[in-house]
């Protein structure tokens, strides 16, 4: 029996409309990403990069195409259901840590599974803040940690229900490099400890270069990098 594909992305088109103007973002776009993998996505700025992410985590939905996550069409269901789905299976990590400023890190990471009516979320939240590596750091509030400690909060809350899939937007977009290479240390030992498929959208190549598979965008459509390589 074969074992089902973690994303399935077939013939998307995604299409925004401001007036007149209307801007063709993902243009029959096919991926098939494989459970555990860990791929990176890059493209030129405004190349549908962010919009592939957001279609991918069930924030927005496509024009036409399907967008199946762990055998679930996502084009199927209404803005409910995604969110619900989203909430069970599927963690993002944005640029933009988006922690609540005035909660602990603890409490940060405890919120979605109190949300999601898990019991000992707060013991559950202190084990997944040791296992980013912020111990330390349990009860500090999100303006008391450097970027990178706010980055590795922002994963222990993605990773708080313990989804199948990770979804990561430049997040080591506001970090020195430095930072940023530990913070894509520990996605790469999340990857391969947990079995995770993890999906970085990435501008940059350094980044980029650290993942199994590397996809670009390239007029709309999606290419591993070799064969990218000869429509640029």
């Amino acid at each position: 029996m074969n074992t089902p594909s973690a994303v399935v992305i077939q013939d998307v088109f995604k299409i925004y409309k401001e007036g007149d103007v209307e801007t063709v973002a993902l243009r029959g776009a096919n991926l098939t990403i494989a459970p555990g993998e860990f791929v990176a996505i890059s493209g030129r700025s405004g190349s549908g990069k962010s919009t592939l992410l957001n279609l991918m985590g069930g924030l927005a939905v496509p024009n036409a195409g399907r967008i199946v996550i762990e055998g679930t069409d996502l084009s199927r269901l209404n803005e409910g259901g995604r969110a619900a789905f989203r909430r069970e299976h599927i963690g993002v990590v944005f640029q933009s840590d988006n922690l609540i400023p005035f909660l602990t890190a603890r409490e940060n990471v405890a919120l979605p599974m109190t949300l999601s009516n898990r019991r000992d979320a707060g013991a559950q939240a202190e084990a997944l803040l040791k296992e980013v590596g912020l111990n330390e750091r349990i009860h500090h509030r999100p303006g008391q940690l450097s970027g990178g400690e706010r980055q590795r909060v922002a994963i222990a809350v993605a990773l708080a229900n313990q989804p199948k899939v990770l979804l990561a937007d430049e997040l080591t977009g506001e970090l020195d490099s430095s930072t940023a290479d530990r913070v894509m240390e520990l996605l790469a030992t999340l990857n391969t400890k947990r079995g995770l498929t993890l999906i970085v959208v990435t501008h940059n190549p350094q980044v980029a270069a650290r993942a199994a598979r590397q996809v670009r965008i390239h007029d709309g459509q999606l290419h591993d990098v070799a064969e990218a390589a000869h429509v640029n």
